[in-house]
C-alpha cells in the first residue's frame, strides 16, 4: 500500500511539473509575441494615450466633445490584442532578414514599433487645446502625465474644460448694401441661435447656409470664404457674434448676376468646332437643328430663362430633368459673364447647355431556353426595339415581341401533380409603350403639370398589347390589354403613378376536357369567365436605397386597384338590364372588385463601410382583393389572383405549390390544374434575410421565408382556403436555406437552396431541398 501511494503521490507531483512547464512556456510565448524585446535599448514602446475630462458641470454633448478631443492624438500605437502585439512580432522577427518565410511575413503584416519619442506631447496639447476653444471653451486649459513603465510608456492628457461660452448676441451685417441686405434676408433661417454653446463647426455651417441662398439669388462668385465673423469672447462667459462680409471680397462676388445669352447644344461634342446658325426659340438659340429633336422638348426641361435671375437650384434642376429625358449621355452647364451689362447696368451671365447625345434607335434580340417551375421547358425569343426620339419631342418608344414553345419534359417535384409529361404551350405576343416626357393634363388648381420644383421629370405613357397562349388539349387565351397613365417624382425617393385607364380583355377558347372540369369546380370557372378587366390603379414608393451612405434603408410601395366602379355606375344610372344576375360590356361580364397591396422592406448595413455588401434585409408584404358588385360572391379575375412560393417568394416551395389556406391537392388527380387551383384573393408573406460578402464579386446568404395565399370567400372544392383571421399564423407556410449570389453590379446570378419547414397543412409531406436558380435579388 505505501508503495502504491508513494506511486500515486510521484504521478500527481509529475503531473504538477508538466503544468508548471506548460504554463511557463505558454508565458515565454506570450512574452514573445507581446514584440517588448524588438523595442531599441534604452526606448520605451509607446502603448496609447487618453483625454480626462474635467468639467465644473455637466455639459452639452460631453461624450462627442471626448470623442474629437481623442481624435487628435498622435501617433497611433502598435495594434495590439491582449497584450499581444503580433504586428510588431512579425516586423522584429523579418530585421536583418533579405528573404524567406520571416521576411516575407514582416512585409506583409509587420509593424515597426511606435516609440514614446516619437509622441509630440506638446504639439498634440495644443491641439486639445484649440478643440476646447472650437467648443465655445475658451478658459480651458491641458496637462499632460507620462506613465513609465520598464519597457512601455503611456501617456495620459487631462483637460480642464471651464465654463462653457455661450451666444448673447448676434448681428447680421448692418451696411446699407446690397450683399448686407440680402444676408439679413436670411437670417430667420440662422444656424446661430442666441443661448447656444459657441461652437466653430456651426459658424462654419452658417456660412455655407448663407451661400447655398445667395448661390439662389445671383450672386454667382461668392464664396463662403468671404463671410467673416468677430467673436467679441470679453464678456462673463458670454460672445456677442459680429457677422460681416470681407472687405477684400471682390465687386463681383458683391452682386447678383442675370442670364443673358442661353444656348442649347444637343449634339456636343470634345472636336464640336462648327459654326452655324442657331434656331430661335422662346428667347433660346438651339443647336443644331430640329430634324431629331425639336426645341420644346429641350427647352421644357430648361428652368434657365433669359434675362431671369440666375440661381443654382435652376441649373442643378436643368441638368437633372434633361438627364432624366433619357437622351443625353452627359449634360454640362458652362457659365461665363456676359461681354456687357444691360441698360440698367445689371451684371450677365452667358449659359453653354452642352448635351451628348445617345444613341437614338437600338435592336435586342434575346434567345433563351425558359425553364419554369411548373415543369415546362423550351427555347424563347424576345425581340426588343427602342426609338429615344420616336416623335421628335424626347417621346421614348419602346416595341417587345416575344415567342416561346414549350414542352413539360418532367413532372415538377412539389408541383403541379402530372400523371403525363409531353404537354406543349406556345406563347406570342407583341407590346408597345410610349413614354411622353410630360404630363398631358390641364392645369389643375392646386397642380402645375410642370412640376416646376422637382428635378425629375414626369411622364405620361401610353401602352397596348396582345398575347396569346396555348396549352395543349386545355385551353388557348388571346389577352389584350390597353393602358393610360401618369408617372412623376418630387424627390429622388418619392415616386408616384396613376394609371386611370388599365383594360384588358382575354378571349378563352376551351376543349370539352377542360369544360368538364371547369363544370366540376366553379370558382375556378369564375375565375376564367371573368378576364374583361376595366381598372385603374394609383401606387406610391417610397425608397431610400437611392441614399446610399444610409446605414438603414427603406423601401415601401403602396398600391390600390379597383375595377368595374364606372362601368356598374353608368349601368345603374342608364337602368340596363343585367344577364345572369350581371351587368356586360360588349356582350361580355366584366370584374368588379378593389385590390390592396403593401410592401416594406428594411435593409440594414452591418458594416460602417458604404460600399459593404454585409446586411440583414427583411420584407414583409401584404395584399387583400376583394371581388363585389358585378363580382359578388365570386373570385378575382385569374390575371389579378395571388399565388405564393417559387424562387423571389417562399424559396422551399415551388411556384402556387402553397394554399389557399390548409388546402391540399389530390396528389392523384388526373385533371392536371392544380396549378391553377392554388391561387387566392389574400396574400401574406415575411421574408428575413442575411446578405455577406465572400470574395470579389461572391456573396453568401442565409434565409427564412413564411407566408400563405387565402380566399375572400369559401369553395366547396377547395375545403379550407378561406380566410380566417384567428388561423393565420397556424396555416404559414415555412422555409430556410442558404445561397450564393453572382454579383457583378451590373448582373446578379442567384443560386438559393432552401428546406421545407412547416407546410400551411402541418408537417410538409417531402422535406427535401429544392434548388432556385434565379436572375437578380429576391428583393
Amino acid at each position: 500500500m505505501l508503495v502504491q501511494h508513494s506511486g500515486a503521490k510521484m504521478k500527481r507531483l509529475l503531473n504538477r511539473q508538466f503544468l508548471v512547464l506548460h504554463f511557463s512556456f505558454f508565458l515565454v510565448l506570450l512574452s514573445a509575441c507581446s514584440g517588448l524585446k524588438y523595442v531599441p535599448e534604452g526606448q520605451k514602446l509607446y502603448t496609447g494615450s487618453k483625454v480626462t475630462l474635467k468639467t465644473p458641470g455637466k455639459i452639452p454633448n460631453e461624450s462627442a466633445l471626448q470623442t474629437e478631443l481623442e481624435s487628435v492624438i498622435q501617433p497611433k500605437p502598435n495594434t495590439s490584442f491582449l497584450g499581444l502585439r503580433p504586428k510588431l512580432y512579425f516586423w522584429g522577427k523579418g530585421q536583418g532578414k533579405k528573404k524567406g518565410l520571416s521576411k516575407l511575413l514582416a512585409t506583409k503584416f509587420g509593424e515597426p514599433p511606435v516609440l514614446l519619442k516619437d509622441v509630440k506631447i506638446n504639439a498634440t496639447s495644443g491641439l486639445i487645446t484649440n478643440r476646447l476653444y472650437n467648443n465655445g471653451f475658451f478658459k480651458g486649459t491641458v496637462t499632460n502625465e507620462v506613465k513609465a513603465q520598464e519597457k512601455t510608456a503611456q501617456v495620459n492628457y487631462t483637460a480642464n474644460t471651464g465654463k462653457v461660452y455661450t451666444i448673447q448676441e448676434i448681428h447680421f451685417p448692418e451696411r446699407d448694401t446690397l450683399i448686407d441686405r440680402d444676408i439679413r434676408a436670411t437670417q430667420a433661417g440662422s444656424l446661430l441661435k442666441v443661448g447656444d454653446p459657441y461652437n466653430l463647426n456651426t459658424f462654419t455651417a452658417e456660412r455655407v447656409r448663407i451661400d447655398n441662398v445667395l448661390k439662389n439669388e445671383g450672386y454667382f462668385y461668392f464664396t463662403p470664404d468671404y463671410i467673416l465673423f468677430q467673436v467679441d469672447s470679453t464678456l462673463d462667459d458670454k460672445v456677442n457674434v459680429y457677422m460681416r462680409v470681407k472687405a477684400t471680397a471682390p465687386t463681383k462676388a458683391t452682386q447678383p448676376y442675370y442670364l443673358d445669352v442661353i444656348k442649347l447644344n444637343t449634339n456636343y461634342v470634345l472636336t464640336d468646332t462648327t459654326r452655324r446658325e442657331p434656331v430661335r426659340y422662346r428667347g433660346y438659340q438651339y443647336f443644331p437643328d430640329e430634324k431629331v429633336l425639336r426645341a420644346k422638348a429641350v427647352t421644357n426641361a430648361t428652368f434657365l430663362y433669359p434675362d431671369s435671375l440666375y440661381r443654382r437650384r435652376r441649373r442643378d434642376q436643368t441638368i437633372s430633368r434633361i438627364m432624366s429625358l433619357n437622351l443625353f449621355k452627359f449634360v454640362e452647364i458652362r457659365l461665363k459673364p456676359a461681354e456687357a451689362g444691360d441698360s440698367a447696368g445689371r451684371a450677365r451671365l452667358d449659359a453653354d447647355v452642352l448635351m451628348t447625345q445617345l444613341k437614338r434607335k437600338s435592336l435586342r434580340a434575346d434567345l433563351q431556353l425558359v425553364s419554369k417551375s411548373n415543369g415546362f421547358t423550351g427555347p424563347g425569343l424576345t425581340l426588343s426595339f427602342r426609338n429615344r426620339s420616336a416623335l421628335r419631342g424626347g417621346e421614348q418608344l419602346l416595341v417587345n415581341a416575344t415567342a416561346t414553345a414549350e414542352t413539360q419534359t418532367a413532372p415538377p417535384a412539389n408541383g403541379e401533380s402530372r400523371n403525363n409529361t409531353g404537354l406543349t404551350s406556345t406563347e406570342f405576343g407583341i407590346n408597345a409603350q410610349l413614354s411622353v416626357p410630360r404630363l398631358i393634363s390641364p392645369n389643375l388648381p392646386l397642380l402645375d403639370v410642370r412640376l416646376p420644383n422637382s428635378d425629375f421629370q414626369p411622364r405620361t405613357t401610353f401602352g397596348a398589347g396582345v398575347r396569346y397562349v396555348t396549352r395543349t388539349g386545355y385551353f388557348s387565351t388571346t389577352n389584350f390589354n390597353l393602358n393610360y397613365g401618369y408617372s412623376w417624382k418630387t424627390k429622388i425617393t418619392n415616386e408616384q403613378e396613376l394609371r386611370p385607364i388599365d383594360v384588358q380583355y382575354s378571349l378563352v377558347s376551351t376543349t370539352p376536357e377542360f369544360d368538364v372540369i371547369l363544370q366540376q369546380r366553379p370558382f375556378l370557372r369564375n375565375s376564367f369567365e371573368q378576364q374583361f378587366v376595366l381598372g385603374s390603379s394609383y401606387r406610391y414608393t417610397y425608397n431610400q436605397q437611392v441614399l446610399e451612405q444610409r446605414r438603414q434603408q427603406i423601401f415601401f410601395q403602396g398600391q390600390v386597384e379597383v375595377s368595374g366602379n364606372l362601368a356598374s355606375a353608368v349601368s345603374n344610372v342608364l337602368g340596363l338590364s343585367q344577364t345572369d344576375g350581371r351587368y356586360t360590356v360588349f356582350g361580355q361580364a366584366y370584374s368588379q372588385y378593389a385590390k390592396f397591396d403593401l410592401e416594406l422592406r428594411e435593409y440594414y448595413r452591418i458594416s460602417q463601410n458604404p460600399t459593404s455588401g454585409n446586411r440583414i434585409v427583411a420584407r414583409l408584404q401584404a395584399g387583400i382583393g376583394m371581388p363585389y358588385g358585378n363580382s359578388a360572391g365570386r373570385s378575382l379575375p385569374y390575371l389579378r389572383q395571388y399565388g405564393i412560393g417559387g424562387p423571389n417568394s417562399i424559396r422551399a416551395f415551388a411556384a402556387r405549390e402553397i394554399g389557399p389556406g390548409t388546402y391540399r391537392p389530390d396528389d392523384n388527380n388526373s385533371d392536371n390544374l392544380n396549378y391553377y387551383d392554388q391561387v387566392g384573393d389574400i396574400r401574406l408573406e415575411g421574408n428575413l434575410e442575411y446578405r455577406q460578402d465572400l470574395v470579389p464579386y461572391l456573396k453568401g446568404a442565409v434565409f427564412v421565408d413564411a407566408g400563405n395565399i387565402w380566399l375572400a370567400n369559401p369553395d366547396p372544392d377547395r375545403p379550407g382556403g378561406e380566410f380566417k383571421a384567428s388561423n393565420i399564423f397556424n396555416q404559414l407556410a415555412v422555409g430556410y436555406g442558404a445561397g450564393l449570389r453572382i454579383d457583378v453590379q451590373f448582373f446578379v446570378i442567384r443560386l438559393d437552396y432552401a428546406f421545407p419547414l412547416m407546410a400551411p397543412y402541418g408537417t410538409p409531406t417531402n422535406t427535401a431541398g429544392r434548388l432556385n436558380l434565379a436572375i437578380g435579388y429576391p428583393f
